[in-house]
């Protein structure tokens, strides 16, 4: 109508009420309940009060839920340290080094058992298979016959890994650090004969005394008790492990295949006998004692060989 105030410009008007602005019967925020508004309000079912039907939530509960378990008190499992993929990995690194620790103390042993059969020449034998020479130009024929047996083995096993088999790699190493250590085991020890420095006792002990010396790259002085004592201790086999242990890794060059295994393992075999052959020389040379002076020693024996099985048990099939 003409003179009204327009519906879009009329102003809301606050109730003065602050029951109708909360929207409910309760009082406003701020004041407490009066005696009339808690008697007009309806009762509880269970004849408690409305304004204690439910208490507020307070923060100390999550804070006691957060914080860690006292000593005494059973808390929530925890997952164990180093679980998942960097436990497995943990797991599978100890069962390598596990492995490869077996796998040395068993080419410790094998070389061990070899020793004592390992066919040595005495002094007299390599006079006449090389007659006319003397100590240094002996030395040198069987440095080189020596190098040119280790180069060989090398060749070999670097020839059958031409096509790597990874399961196999293993027992080519041991194989190669088998036959190299046979060969110079032989050398060392007629380099001793020749040098007049053959060590004191029965077959064994001479194999121990040898096998100190291939392992700790030196020659034996029989002057010095100490030498031999420590030769025929225990810590011959822990020294022994350690000669194994890094003949291994610097014969790993040799299993690269198609043929370049085989080139470096004969130059690399070749590099390692002489360099050791030069090293026993070395310390044989300060006690050697000339032929002439040399006195009457028996000649060596060869292993006797394994006692044959009886008759009828030779073929495990019957």
């Amino acid at each position: 109508m003409a003179g009204d105030t327009p519906f879009r410009k009329r102003r809301l008007r606050r109730t003065k009420s602050s029951e109708a602005h909360q929207g409910g019967a309760g009082p406003a925020e701020g004041e407490s309940p009066t005696a009339e508004h808690q008697a007009a309000l309806p009762a509880s079912p269970g004849g408690t009060p409305d304004d204690e039907r439910g208490r507020p939530a307070s923060l100390e509960a999550v804070g006691a839920a957060d914080r860690p378990p006292g000593p005494g008190q059973d808390g929530p499992a925890q997952p164990p340290e180093g679980s998942g993929r960097l436990h497995t990995l943990r797991r599978g690194v100890r069962r390598s080094g596990e492995s490869a620790a077996a796998a040395v103390a068993l080419v410790a042993d094998r070389i061990i058992d070899t020793a004592p059969r390992v066919p040595v020449r005495d002094l007299a034998t390599l006079r006449r298979q090389f007659p006319g020479l003397g100590p240094e130009e002996l030395a040198d024929k069987l440095v080189a016959g020596a190098c040119n047996a280790t180069a060989t083995v090398g060749a070999g096993i670097g020839a059958a890994a031409m096509m790597p088999v990874p399961p196999a790699m293993l027992a080519e190493l041991a194989a190669e650090i088998t036959g190299v250590a046979t060969v110079e085991l032989k050398l060392v020890a007629e380099l001793h004969e020749v040098y007049g420095q053959r060590p004191p006792g029965n077959l064994g002990q001479r194999s121990t005394a040898y096998l100190t010396s291939w392992t700790e790259e030196r020659g034996i002085d029989v002057s010095r008790p100490t030498t031999l004592n420590a030769a025929l201790g225990g810590q011959m086999k822990r020294e022994l492990r350690q000669q194994i242990m890094k003949r291994i890794v610097r014969d790993l060059p040799n299993l690269i295949p198609f043929m370049i295994g085989a080139v470096i393992g004969a130059v690399m075999n070749r590099r390692d006998t002489r360099k050791l052959a030069d090293r026993v020389r070395s310390d044989l040379r300060r006690q050697q004692v000339p032929w002439d002076r040399l006195p009457e020693l028996p000649p060596l024996k060869p292993a006797e060989p394994p006692a044959e099985l009886p008759e009828g048990h030779d073929d495990p099939g019957r």
